[in-house]
């Protein structure tokens, strides 16, 4: 901070200069005359820029760095306006004094400094003549009149009517001097058109209401259900026999749901802060949930009994959870940046993996349980040994954070989603893009790969779920919500996409056409 209150310094320095210049050249002129002067104003703007950078400076608002808010949320319009730092609004102010004083050498010492005092050709003694005939200006109003007595004149200054030494016996009857005006406006033809317009308006009366009526209608509210979520749906896992729905909400909420009935199994628990994954463990009989609580709870899918919970202490809310296919290990992600190797068969930490600067935004674990890949809210990726705890390499994957992260059946890919509205395929061989998949105008927040892993599933803050083919990175098919961001995405058994979102519900999109509510959110 030492280097920035000396630069402060000497944008303030720049900044006194440039106010210095322009009251020796504003003179005798007044305030008035000085600002009446483009280049005056333009040094007391540059004069003012140069202060504010300074007072940013002194005051540390220009870090070097990305600033965050810990603990905000990454979803909805927070995940939006994260933003890692000002690099652009520093830079800008880095590169200002240079550019303000070779702005002022060029004025001082320029070619056109000869054409006269002040820097300008003209410009210096056209004020200087109003300088002194300002206070004559009122006076010298009225005699201005007689000595222009054409009808333009008359029309044109307000102030010659109070002039007017004829009009005043005409005061009485003020419709007949109206007359001799509008005579003097058929002299000019500008003055005819008005009249014209004043028709179509009437005839463009009755044309407002036709433009009104095909306005599309507004859409229908959605249904309600009183054993809904309360709030955005974030998380959705579907069961390996494809019969029933997990899904975590910001309501704090884990509910289980039957697909083929439609219908609420039973609410499985509440966190004590917003839920954030709702992951079914491989036995089928339980289930693992994690929130900004920073607990992961595991779960007994029949009655919703809580068996172990599994604290993470200092290291902040659990952002996103991820489990090893035989159910042995569990990976999280947590708000102060640090990933957390669980071994859930001893229910102890295995290893605390630090890192990310920043919080972390998504997790994943390869098919052979051996790696696992972190990303945080400022774009960069991070691959790791399970076992060991080693980080096997990292490197900047997106422009913005990582929200969402799968693996490819054969352990040497993985996908991940990026607030910069793309999607991308990594070689884990060569850490190199092999594929990018672009479509979606807001962050895309989450993935899901089909069982066959030849479709991908991506659904975004703008509203959007979109399904793309794998091996060519084209978009399938989109499905428009119209109702807010898409937070969860998954495949049914049948290989229909399943999305969950802003508003509440879970909805079932066939191959066309709108998505089926399955199940509706609660009343608001």
């Amino acid at each position: 901070m030492n280097t920035d209150r000396l630069f402060g310094l000497f944008l303030l320095a720049i900044g006194v200069v440039c106010f210095a210049v322009q009251m020796l050249e504003q003179g005798d002129a007044g305030i008035a005359a000085s600002f009446a002067s483009v280049r005056l104003v333009a040094l007391f703007v540059a004069g003012a820029v140069c202060v504010i950078g300074a007072l940013l400076f002194f005051a540390g608002l220009l870090p070097r760095g990305p600033s965050h808010l810990s603990g905000a949320p990454l979803f909805g319009r927070a995940a939006e306006v994260q933003n890692p730092g000002r690099p652009r609004l520093r830079q800008a102010f880095l590169v200002l004094p240079a550019l303000v004083v070779l702005a002022l050498l060029a004025d001082r010492f320029g070619p056109w400094r000869a054409a006269g005092p002040g820097g300008e050709i003209a410009a210096p003694k056209e004020p200087a003549e109003p300088k002194s005939n300002e206070p004559k200006d009122v006076a010298s109003a009225p005699p201005a009149p007689p000595a222009a007595p054409t009808p333009p004149v008359q029309a044109a200054p307000p102030p010659e009517q109070a002039g007017k030494p004829p009009e005043p016996p005409v005061q009485p009857l003020p419709a007949p001097p109206q007359p001799p005006e509008v005579a003097l406006a058929p002299a000019t033809p500008p003055p005819e058109p008005p009249p014209a317009p004043a028709s179509p308006p009437q005839a463009a009366l009755p044309a407002p209401p036709q433009t009104v009526a095909p306005l599309p209608p507004a859409e229908p509210p959605l249904p309600t259900a009183p054993d809904g979520h309360r709030d955005a749906v974030v998380w959705l896992a579907v069961s390996a026999d494809g019969r029933e729905i997990m899904s975590a909400s910001t309501d704090r909420m884990i509910k289980l749901w039957d697909i083929a009935g439609k219908r609420l199994i039973r609410n499985l628990g509440e966190h004590k802060d917003m839920a954030r994954t709702a992951l079914f463990m491989p036995d089928g009989a339980t289930a693992l949930t994690a929130g900004d609580d920073g607990e992961i709870v595991l779960r007994k899918l029949a009655d919703g009994t809580v068996l172990h919970v599994f604290s993470s202490g200092a290291n902040g809310g659990v952002r996103k959870l991820a489990i090893s296919p035989d159910g042995k290990r569990a990976v999280s992600g947590h708000g102060t940046g640090n990933v957390i190797v669980w071994d859930l068969a001893g229910k102890s930490v295995l290893h605390v993996l630090t890192g990310h600067d920043w919080p972390v935004s998504g997790v994943a674990v390869s098919p052979d349980g051996t790696r696992a890949l972190s990303g945080s809210i400022e774009g960069t990726l991070k691959l790791w040994d399970v076992e060991s705890g080693k980080q096997l390499r990292s490197w900047h994957g997106h422009e913005k954070g990582t929200y969402g992260a799968v693996f490819t059946a054969d352990g040497h890919h993985v996908f991940t989603g990026s607030g910069d509205y793309t999607i991308k395929l990594w070689d884990l061989d060569t850490f190199k893009e092999v594929r990018r998949f672009e479509g979606h105008e807001g962050t895309v927040y989450t993935l899901a790969l089909s069982a066959d892993g030849k479709r991908l599933a991506s659904g975004s803050l703008d509203g959007t779920a979109r399904l793309w083919d794998v091996d060519t990175g084209n978009q399938i098919a989109m499905f428009d919500s119209r109702t807010g961001a898409i937070y969860a995405v998954a495949f049914a058994a049948d290989g229909t996409l399943l999305t969950g979102g802003n508003d509440r519900t879970i909805r079932d999109w066939p191959a066309s056409g709108d998505g089926e509510i399955l199940f509706a959110g609660a009343p608001k």
